[in-house]
């Protein structure tokens, strides 16, 4: 569903990400890890054409994104805080969402009664804006927003930090329920490898913009990844 080749992308005359052929097929849950600096956000932001590729491309469901925004009805995402409207309230937030993605409010209070375990009362009711919620709760009505209109493709950037551990679960749980059961392609940046293999099948891990390894989710992955980023040799270089 996601195809990209000969990407890359330079500030200046640093290269920050050079991905030559990868492949993201429709339903995976992928992961894509790596320290600081390796190029996830990156990657990410030329998926949704925030930025523009020094060279190469991405193809979304047929769709070149920065060539044509007709990805844009079946994609959505949460990357950051920078995604919500600090002066709304964040039913305010979901129903404009909901009206961008041709969804009424009955359409999106019935999405949202999905998510009360999720919300653990700290975010519907409040008549607080977005902007005064907990760094977590902001998140939290990110993630929500990104599941309005049923989009094909979700793509969440660091998505369990600022969250408390019973969140973090909640989390893992739906992630794993929207691509195992509703065939959308899931795409989850995270520097906690513990998270990240629980809940993708597939890992891509960077590392100074290039891809480093492509895993095929174990119970042996976790233990690779470990090894990798502690420096240590792995037997195997890719599964």
């Amino acid at each position: 569903m996601i195809t990209t080749q000969h990407l890359t992308k330079k500030y200046g005359s640093q290269m920050v990400l050079n991905i030559e052929h990868l492949e993201i097929p429709k339903g995976q849950s992928f992961g894509l890890v790596g320290n600081n600096g390796a190029g996830k956000t990156t990657y990410f932001s030329l998926l949704l054409d925030l930025i523009q590729p020094t060279t190469g491309h991405i193809v979304n469901n047929e769709v070149q994104v920065n060539t044509s925004e007709d990805w844009k009805p079946f994609t959505s995402s949460f990357i950051d805080e920078s995604f919500l409207i600090g002066y709304l309230t964040p039913e305010e937030y979901f129903y404009f969402i909901g009206e961008l993605r041709g969804r009424n409010k009955a359409d999106v209070d019935a999405l949202l009664a999905n998510f009360e375990d999720f919300f653990h009362g700290e975010i519907l009711g409040q008549r607080k804006y977005l902007r005064d919620l907990s760094k977590g709760n902001q998140k939290k009505a990110g993630i929500v927003a990104s599941f309005i209109g049923n989009p094909q493709v979700i793509i969440l950037d660091e998505p369990f930090a600022n969250l408390d551990p019973t969140t973090q679960i909640r989390l893992k749980a739906i992630i794993k329920d929207l691509a195992a059961k509703k065939e959308i392609t899931v795409l989850v940046s995270s520097h906690d490898l513990m998270h990240v293999t629980e809940v993708c099948e597939r890992i891509v891990v960077l590392n100074k913009g290039e891809v480093v390894r492509d895993i095929q989710t174990s119970a042996e992955t976790l233990r690779e990844l470990e090894s990798f980023f502690a420096g240590t040799q792995v037997s195997n270089e890719e599964e």
